[in-house]
């Protein structure tokens, strides 16, 4: 099974564009002002008028508060959520769409009491572990702490670039892989050659 992709941190439609052109199955919009790849709910709604068929649109919440999360999905047509703070399962599933939580790989996750407690989600996103940034990291976590064997569909993220996408996959044997930095010019700023050639370390596995 091939593994999918989300390009993450997606704020100019070009850049949606090229994401998609080279093979993207999602792209990521952050909904969270501390991040300098966060977009405007009226950004994220040009974004989605030129985005094609059969290409997911991803909202990238932290810790919001659900008048938040509600005023957004009234303007933007996200196909999933994904959740990178501490908010509770029920705090996760209440908005009537599919979600993914994110998961951080610092020492002693249990990752499959994670995977329980957050037993409606559709997949688990793993990334590294900061005590300040809640993503974006740009570095990668010991791959070889995620356990075999888990029970829902694993997303890998954290420090994932051109250079290493085809090792992780060969480690880790992701469903998917997720990048923002690893692909950009600057932060916010995809870079056409290395959204390239992180696909093309993809495919090469």
């Amino acid at each position: 099974m091939r593994t999918r992709v989300k390009i993450c941190g997606i704020t100019r439609t070009q850049d949606a564009l090229k994401a998609v052109e080279f093979g993207a199955d999602a792209i990521g919009l952050v909904f969270y002002e501390g991040s300098p790849r966060s977009v405007s709910v009226e950004n994220a709604k040009d974004i989605m008028q030129e985005l094609p068929p059969f290409v997911s649109a991803v909202g990238l919440f932290v810790d919001p508060s659900p008048k938040y999360v509600a005023s957004v999905l009234h303007r933007v047509t996200l196909d999933m959520l994904q959740f990178h703070g501490n908010e509770l399962p029920a705090e996760c599933g209440c908005y009537n769409k599919p979600y993914i939580k994110a998961i951080k790989m610092q020492q002693g996750v249990d990752l499959k009491e994670q995977i329980k407690r957050y037993n409606t989600a559709r997949g688990i996103l793993l990334d590294t572990f900061d005590p300040t940034l809640p993503g974006g990291t740009g570095r990668t976590f010991d791959w070889t702490n995620i356990p075999k064997g888990l029970s829902k569909p694993i997303i890998l993220a954290g420090g994932l670039t051109p250079d290493n996408v085809w090792q992780a996959i060969t480690k880790v044997r992701p469903f998917a892989v997720d990048v923002s930095g690893g692909v950009e010019a600057e932060k916010g700023i995809k870079d056409v050659e290395k959204m390239a050639a992180f696909m093309r370390g993809i495919q090469s596995v």
